[in-house]
């Protein structure tokens, strides 16, 4: 069997991962779009975002290989053939970053930190009532791999954590619900909400005024997931009026946020430009590799995409 042709989409990164492939597969092909013969048959591509209509052009193609978890920009194009297997990473190293980020976003709460920069402001030196990890109540929303690594980080660190997904799952020292029934008390029980939902039509707008109003009064809302699951303006109504404590946001409907959007400089919420849980090239293309592999050898490839679930 002849050796793949890769097609690798990572921008100003590229030489980077095909050293990396490289390193692993020296006999592969990983050309870049700039590099590549006219009409030279490709086998596999790597990269979320190709240009427009390019999958519909590549007949031989067999599979496309997203560089994160996320898959909704691939599953939205026009030109995604029906068959074509869409293959997402699973953790590559993304695990370990997002259980810090989330770590972070519990301790804003646990220890206060957004109302200890508020006083900073106003030069204003005031000890609060300290807060038990046993008594900082955490909701999880997605309990996939890097949701469930997250979770149980955080119930083996002693915080109490609930978590939520569409379907039932079992994970060591976690309260496990599913269903849309199990939302809304799940947040009416969570100090901390942290969203790690993937996008799909049914978690698109999840949270809403109503269902972040149903958080206890004062919490903190994690968005690791993605912007279209959260109403931003709503979220700086209910922080305004005190309903919510703060929001510590990752993703947003638009990116990069416009710079006139008020989460900006609202005073209770901590922006970052989506860099919770970065995709790590090695573990990557380490995974990406192995699933060639398999693919080649008539094996079932990992994390492809249930195109009915979109993740």
């Amino acid at each position: 069997m002849s050796a793949p042709t890769v097609l690798l989409h990572a921008g100003e990164a590229a030489p980077h991962w095909q050293a990396l492939f490289a390193a692993r597969r020296p006999s592969w092909r990983v050309v870049t779009e700039g590099q590549r013969a006219p009409d030279q048959p490709i086998d596999y591509l790597v990269g979320s975002r190709p240009p427009a209509g390019q999958l519909a052009r590549l007949p031989r193609l067999r599979a496309v290989f997203a560089l994160g978890a996320g898959v909704d920009a691939l599953l939205a194009r026009e030109d995604l053939p029906p068959s074509l297997p869409v293959v997402r990473l699973l953790d590559a190293g993304m695990a370990d970053q997002m259980v810090e980020y989330a770590l972070f976003g519990v301790l804003l709460w646990q220890r206060r930190l957004l109302d200890y920069a508020l006083q900073q402001g106003r030069r204003e030196w005031r000890q609060q009532p300290p807060r038990l990890r046993a008594e900082v109540r955490v909701g999880v929303l997605g309990l996939g791999a890097i949701g469930a690594a997250v979770a149980i980080a955080l119930a083996r660190l002693g915080y109490r954590v609930s978590g939520w997904s569409r379907s039932a799952r079992h994970l060591p020292g976690i309260r496990c619900v599913d269903g849309i029934a199990a939302l809304d008390p799940l947040l009416a029980d969570s100090d901390v909400l942290i969203n790690l939902l993937p996008s799909t039509p049914q978690t698109r707008g999840l949270l809403d005024r109503a269902r972040l109003a149903r958080l206890p009064r004062g919490a903190l809302l994690v968005n690791a997931a993605r912007g279209d699951q959260l109403d931003a303006e709503a979220l700086c109504a209910l922080l305004d009026d005190g309903v919510l404590g703060g929001a510590l946001l990752d993703v947003f409907a638009t990116e990069p946020l416009p710079a006139d959007s008020p989460l900006w400089s609202h005073s209770r919420v901590v922006v970052t430009p989506h860099v919770a849980a970065l995709t790590l090239p090695g573990p990557a293309v380490e995974q990406i590799v192995a699933n060639i592999e398999r693919d080649r050898s008539g094996q079932p490839m990992l994390g492809v995409v249930d195109r009915a679930r979109a993740y």
